[in-house]
């Protein structure tokens, strides 16, 4: 039996990235869902930033996998929490700057969550935390690190990806490195091997 289309239900360059990275075939249809409104009534709620990350992870999935009879639809979502507060991606490169300046010589948590849907319900989920630790960041160093990293910050919800020069940000980091990109990748593959989707797929 031919294993199932595989869908990701996002627009993440990163996610995108690491997929194809891990040799998977799969096609991209972001979910359109509206993200802002969703982590506002999540906020008004107090939920944490696990539920957050897991709750719009899982909203992606399923409203595409809807859509989609018989693919196996990936949605995933990260959230970022220092001392209490949640942070979201910058809209412009001068938010970027004020976040980083907060975020400096501080430790925060990014919580990565992965679903997986198919026919409208979710089949599987992981969700996984990072601790990374800022080292003080100068008003000379955040003026080069944003010319040279430019608005692909505004793409990243710490503004910084850790693949790139924002390795440059951190004296420490605890935790998965693919979750800190963006996705709990190792679980998910073991996932989609179960179900007959990896490597041997991509062939």
């Amino acid at each position: 039996m031919p294993a199932p289309p595989l869908i990701l239900a996002s627009a993440s360059p990163s996610r995108r990235q690491m997929l194809r990275n891990a040799g998977l075939d799969f096609e991209i249809v972001p979910s359109g869902v509206d993200e802002d409104e969703v982590k506002l009534s999540l906020i008004s709620e107090r939920a944490s930033a696990q539920d957050i990350a897991t709750t719009l992870a899982e909203m992606k999935a399923v409203r595409v996998s809807a859509r989609r009879p018989g693919a196996m639809v990936i949605g995933a979502d990260s959230t970022l929490a220092c001392e209490g507060k949640l942070y979201d991606k910058p809209p412009t490169l001068a938010a970027a700057r004020e976040q980083l300046k907060a975020l400096g010589g501080r430790t925060h948590e990014l919580v990565s969550a992965v679903v997986v849907a198919r026919n409208g319900a979710r089949l599987w989920h992981a969700t996984e935390t990072g601790r990374l630790t800022m080292r003080p960041l100068s008003e000379s160093f955040l003026d080069a690190y944003l010319a040279r990293a430019g608005e692909a910050v505004c793409a990243s919800v710490g503004a910084y990806q850790l693949e790139g020069l924002g390795a440059h940000l951190f004296s420490r980091i605890d935790g998965d490195y693919f979750t800190v990109l963006g996705m709990p990748l190792l679980p998910l593959l073991v996932f989609l091997a179960e179900h007959g989707i990896g490597l041997e797929q991509a062939a």
